[in-house]
């Protein structure tokens, strides 16, 4: 059975399939691009078979594919709306024989133990009622010594922390309804779910469940005055 806040991140988001990648960059400043090629760096050159999960449009599967010519990514999402806007993202590419996208959940993968060699995930643990369960769950899929890496948005710390709460209560709702009701929405559904996200799992103890999850050398990178933040670690 969907879990309620699962379900309600498909119905948010489903209708912005179409212009996500476009105004994800504009209310992020730029920055969720930048973000999304420094996780993609932390994926091995050699890492041929990818699981690219909360794909959405396709962003991080088209840069894990272009960042490796033998590379073959499957990409998993909950939503047929933003997979079909992935789908003709990939086509656009020129990458539709090396990207296959899939309908499904994370926290149980249609996939075998050990099957990929390198995982990713975007904006997903805010998502899924049980983080240890669906962190296992991922790491499940990727072989010995695979990489699994995330990015996630986060909560900036000092002077720049009350600059993000004014952006996040008042301009970014108000940035999104300019654009159409349902940014609307999300622009005033991120602040709280990122901020409520961070109050149940403070870094520490995320990272804490990384390694619990099975992983090895877990490691995080702040990034954009802490925004954003890569988490990255090798299946043990």
């Amino acid at each position: 059975m969907e879990a309620a806040r699962t379900r309600h991140a498909r119905e948010l988001f489903a209708p912005l399939g179409p212009t996500y990648d476009r105004y994800a960059r504009l209310l992020s400043f730029g920055q969720d691009p930048r973000w999304r090629s420094f996780l993609v760096s932390r994926i091995p050159a050699d890492a041929h078979r990818v699981l690219d999960v909360a794909t959405g449009t396709a962003a991080v599967a088209i840069e894990l594919a272009r960042a490796g010519p033998a590379r073959r990514v499957i990409g998993l999402d909950q939503s047929p709306e933003m997979l079909a806007a992935g789908g003709e993202r990939v086509a656009h590419a020129g990458l539709g024989g090396r990207i296959e996208l899939r309908e499904g959940h994370a926290e149980s993968l249609p996939f075998a133990d050990g099957e990929f060699e390198a995982l990713t995930f975007t904006y997903l643990l805010r998502y899924v009622e049980d983080v240890p369960a669906t962190l296992r769950e991922l790491v499940r899929v990727v072989r010995p010594g695979g990489t699994v890496a995330m990015l996630e948005f986060a909560l900036p710390r000092g002077i720049w922390r009350p600059l993000w709460e004014l952006y996040v209560r008042v301009g970014l709702p108000a940035a999104g309804a300019v654009v159409s009701s349902g940014w609307r929405d999300v622009g005033g559904f991120l602040g709280p779910s990122i901020r409520g996200f961070w109050r149940d799992w403070p870094e520490p103890r995320l990272l804490d469940a990384w390694r619990e999850a099975g992983l090895a050398d877990v490691e995080a990178r702040r990034m954009s005055l802490g925004g954003g933040i890569v988490v990255w670690g090798r299946r043990a």
